[in-house]
């Protein structure tokens, strides 16, 4: 998991501060409320004005929510069941130079937990809160009538996207998603937990835990779509690469002063693996030495980097499930 610091915009009650202060049409602004949570509870009362004539009156728009000035664009990236040293800015083989030059201006943040778990996982992090807070104890395809374990994640808590969309971001989710209950998958729904209803004002990807990369069960919004038609080289990581740079693309043309929320969970490293040739390619003979050599070699850079103490010690297997050191 690559991860990044992310400040959300100041606590709510900031955020009245920041609301628009004239709509189309409006003769004056309505004067702001100091809201304490969001949503706002309760609507203000309308101050305009009503005459028997037009001359009389005096309309009055209701004002949206914005963000403070200022207020950064998030961009989060989660690279769904992939190894902590697997990229190169963390010690890996896997050549990220994006990933490395952000490591290399900023921090690498070593302190991330997991719940050893894709989906519990996923809940934790786009909630803040222990995934059995939001029932999701297990995967979809695993719940079961227990608290904590159920699967969903119900109104009694919020993804961060939920509140950004309220303090007047806009939203997006492009890529895999795996907490939509297992039952509540296909086209009946319901679509109350599938990303359009927690929060997200734009979905495309997949909901299961995988899917082709070649012929991929994909949505937008909540409707079935299948762009791998009639287009012989098409592979689902590109597409969702590109998806994600058309929509960041899109809404900062159309509303600059705006920020956006993007969640961006490619499904290329979680199986199926599947890679164009020219990929596989580029790594022909890197993973001669095995496995566990690997391991040997990635546990070496991150303590060049300084991710692990020099006193550090590998993990050592259990014989039961040691693997062979080299290529049969």
């Amino acid at each position: 998991m690559q991860s990044a610091e992310i400040e959300i915009p100041a606590a709510t009650t900031n955020l009245a501060a920041a609301i628009v202060d004239k709509q189309p049409g409006s003769l004056e602004a309505e004067a702001a409320s100091s809201y304490d949570v969001l949503p706002p509870p309760v609507a203000p009362a309308w101050k305009g004005k009503i005459g028997q004539r037009v001359s009389e009156s005096r309309p009055l728009w209701p004002k949206e929510m914005t963000p403070p000035k200022g207020a950064p664009n998030v961009l989060m990236i989660l690279i769904d069941d992939s190894d902590f040293g697997v990229t190169s800015p963390f010690g890996g083989p896997v050549p990220t130079p994006t990933f490395e030059a952000l490591a290399n201006r900023g921090l690498r943040y070593t302190k991330f937990h997991t719940t050893a778990l894709c989906s519990p996982t996923r809940a934790a992090l786009l909630t803040g809160r222990n995934h059995h807070s939001v029932h999701s104890g297990t995967i979809t395809e695993t719940g079961s009538g227990y608290p904590g374990y159920n699967t969903l994640m119900a109104k009694d808590t919020a993804s961060v996207a939920e509140i950004m969309k309220l303090a007047g971001y806009n939203t997006a989710w492009i890529g895999k998603n795996h907490n939509v209950p297992d039952w509540q998958s296909s086209m009946s729904g319901p679509f109350d937990l599938w990303p359009t209803g927690l929060g997200l004002e734009y979905f495309k990807g997949f909901i299961g835990g995988d899917t082709s990369q070649w012929r991929p069960a994909l949505y937008e919004g909540t409707k079935p779509i299948e762009p791998y038609l009639d287009n012989p080289n098409y592979i689902l990581n590109s597409d969702l690469a590109n998806s994600t740079i058309r929509y960041i693309e899109q809404q900062h043309a159309l509303a600059p002063e705006k920020p956006f929320f993007m969640y961006y969970a490619p499904g290329a490293t979680h199986a199926p693996h599947h890679a164009p040739k020219e990929w596989i390619a580029k790594f022909k003979g890197q993973f001669d030495h095995g496995w566990d050599e690997q391991r040997k070699r990635t546990f070496a850079k991150q303590k060049e980097l300084g991710i692990f103490p020099e006193d550090a010690k590998l993990t050592v297997i259990p014989r039961t499930i040691r693997r062979r050191s080299t290529r049969a």
